[in-house]
């Protein structure tokens, strides 16, 4: 009975991390509203009883996926703001952003962009979900430039909150074209433009 049980469930040896990278890649590429259950049950390898029982409903999923990349994916974006400088955190952050937007081991673009990009069925709460994760990392890169202000890094007068903007627009900007196939080169050529206008540049801006 207890086989029989299993056999209608998780699989033996399940590996709900495992799972959920795959979910991971599946809504990546097809967004929320785009990706089926049927997509996500075929990629994690489970049954529906079995997404329902260990992740809840879709959006769940969803969100359990998102907190998975910006764990893992993400990973670069916390680093960055250990930089010494402000210029070093900006850099820093917006170099890896172009290669982790252009690795060929992942779909192209940046999960929290493709994952929310039309309204559907939820009720905008998924793309509001979305909007929310993007401006917390933008909060914390803020936050980060207004003690760069206070430590006389940056100069007086600078506005840390419109710069954190400026950084996340370009930023998600280069999500936006590397999903639509825009290479690293280009991405990085990007970089160079923007990094003109970031305060402590060693070449300066022009």
């Amino acid at each position: 009975m207890a086989e029989k049980t299993r056999e209608r469930g998780r699989p033996r040896g399940f590996d709900a991390n495992a799972a959920l990278d795959r979910a991971v890649e599946v809504f990546w590429r097809r967004g929320y509203e785009g990706a089926s259950l049927s997509d996500l049950t075929e990629a994690m390898g489970i049954n529906r009883p079995s997404l329902y029982a260990a992740y809840g409903n879709k959006e769940e999923l969803f969100r359990r996926a998102v907190a998975r990349y910006a764990e893992a994916d993400m990973a670069y974006a916390r680093e960055a703001l250990a930089e010494p400088t402000a210029y070093q955190v900006i850099a820093r952050f917006l170099r890896a952003n172009a290669d982790a937007l252009t690795r060929t081991d992942r779909p192209p673009g940046c999960l929290s962009i493709q994952g929310g990009l039309s309204d559907g069925s939820d009720g905008g709460s998924v793309a509001q979900f979305l909007a929310a994760s993007r401006l917390a990392g933008e909060r914390a890169l803020a936050e980060r430039l207004v003690r760069a202000v206070d430590e006389g890094d940056l100069p007086t007068g600078t506005d840390p909150v419109a710069l954190a903007r400026y950084v996340m627009v370009v930023s998600e900007g280069n999500a936006v074209h590397a999903a639509a196939g825009a290479d690293r080169a280009g991405l990085h050529a990007t970089v160079d433009i923007a990094l003109r206008a970031v305060p402590g540049n060693p070449q300066g801006a022009g």
